[in-house]
């Protein structure tokens, strides 16, 4: 539960911004949109170059194979948007989940995790500074908690699916809860 704090202090303070970009001037953003861009880390069959994916929409996750509950529903939602696709459009799409626990999770063990979504998922991970890097780009935030004495720790983070259009830029960041539907309906209008 302790774990718990750190994540409610971000969801507030994103509740509070969102309420104090409702009283400001529209022309005025208080957080710019993160500028997304190219990376390249470990998957099961090698390096992954989000480069070599051009042509294709990337939705793209940040979390980590021993989460216990934001991951899953996020996982599970694009998964269900690549269901929702014909196979056209879903060889045409990739999700690929970064992993924020490198200490822990391997390329085999992300492999392992996504298939059990969907087969057509790609789990990367990289270094801890490869991770804050790759992290920084697409505004994701995530934050490694004290180990507990039993040995296992959590990562807080945060939980949206970014969406990066065939010529590789972000143009969308869909939040955690964002139906199967309207996941699938951000790839379609990019295809």
């Amino acid at each position: 539960m302790k774990s718990m704090f750190p994540l409610l202090r971000l969801v507030l303070a994103l509740f509070a911004s969102a309420l104090l970009g409702a009283c400001s001037d529209p022309a005025t953003t208080l957080v710019p949109r993160p500028p997304g861009g190219d990376f390249v880390l470990q998957a099961s069959e090698g390096p992954l170059d989000t480069r070599s994916l051009r042509g294709k929409v990337l939705l793209i996750y940040f979390g980590y194979v021993n989460c216990p509950d934001v991951c899953p529903v996020s996982i599970a939602a694009g998964a269900g948007a690549l269901n929702a696709l014909s196979p056209a459009e879903r060889e045409r799409t990739r999700m690929i989940m970064v992993s924020v626990d490198p200490e822990r999770d391997t390329p085999a063990a992300l492999k392992t995790y996504v298939a059990y979504f969907h087969p057509q998922m790609l789990g990367a991970v990289g270094s801890a500074a490869e991770t804050a890097t790759v992290a920084k780009k697409f505004g994701a935030g995530y934050v490694r908690q004290p180990t507990r004495p039993d040995g296992g720790y959590a990562v807080d983070h945060s939980s949206q699916t970014y969406v990066v259009d065939r010529e590789g830029r972000l143009v969308e960041m869909l939040s955690l809860g964002t139906p199967s539907e309207k996941i699938a309906a951000a790839v379609r209008k990019l295809l």
